[in-house]
């Protein structure tokens, strides 16, 4: 089961932009084309934008989602018309016709995120790091400066998480159900608590690389995007 935001600016639902979604289990959920609601799309496994009716409006919601940085698979939902207008620069990994059958549409999303995932360098790499950290995911171990550091098994999952996603913004849920799991039960004071723990042996030179985003989450900060932070980050 995916995760699957679709970015139409019109009030309808998931299933209205592409029918076939209503025969498939994954999760949906449909955000209108906002910056702000990249924040959402970071966390989806394919984001899917309505191209139906508006050509012009659909290739620049297109260029919304790659300068906001959303590097999630995007899939386009077109019209049979609109075959002919879409070209490589609108940075679509993929397209598919709004009445295009339920088998196609999995068959669509299963490629694009089994690209995906087989094409993130943080994925393959047993070892990668930012500045002076670095972490082995093959050893389950991280250095500072070269000098191991003391972390239980979910701080390391938790740091290596983060870092394999600098700068994507987590809710504390959001890092409860990716480091946690699904069958977790504590509530989301254990994000605090591990994030407190991490920050306190990262210390005071390096805690600034879990950077915190008021009412929102948690971030990791690499070292060359300190500067432009915003106030207290």
């Amino acid at each position: 089961m995916a995760d699957l935001l679709v970015l139409t600016p019109a009030p309808v639902s998931a299933a209205d932009v592409l029918p076939a979604l209503a025969l498939l289990t994954h999760r949906t959920r449909v955000v209108a084309p906002d910056p702000s609601a990249m924040l959402d799309a970071m966390d989806a496994d394919v984001l899917i934008v309505d191209a139906r009716t508006d050509l012009a409006e659909a290739r620049n919601n297109c260029r919304l989602v790659q300068v906001t940085g959303v590097s999630v698979p995007l899939l386009l939902v077109l019209r049979e018309g609109g075959m002919s207008i879409v070209s490589a620069d609108w940075g679509a990994d993929d397209v598919v016709l709004a009445d295009a059958f339920p088998a196609e549409v999995e068959a669509r999303i299963r490629l694009l995120i089994g690209r995906a995932r087989a094409e993130d360098p943080y994925d393959r790499a047993a070892e990668f790091s930012s500045g002076d950290l670095a972490v082995d995911v093959g050893g389950y171990t991280a250095r500072l400066k070269g000098v191991p550091l003391d972390l239980t098994y979910k701080e390391f999952e938790l740091l290596k998480y983060l870092m394999q996603h600098p700068g994507r913004v987590y809710t504390r849920d959001q890092l409860l159900q990716e480091v946690w799991g699904f069958d977790y039960y504590g509530g989301t004071r254990t994000v605090d608590v591990h994030v407190r723990r991490l920050r306190a042996k990262l210390g005071a030179e390096h805690e600034h690389l879990i950077g915190t985003v008021r009412n929102v989450g948690y971030r990791f900060n690499p070292p060359s995007q300190r500067a432009s932070q915003p106030a207290g980050a």
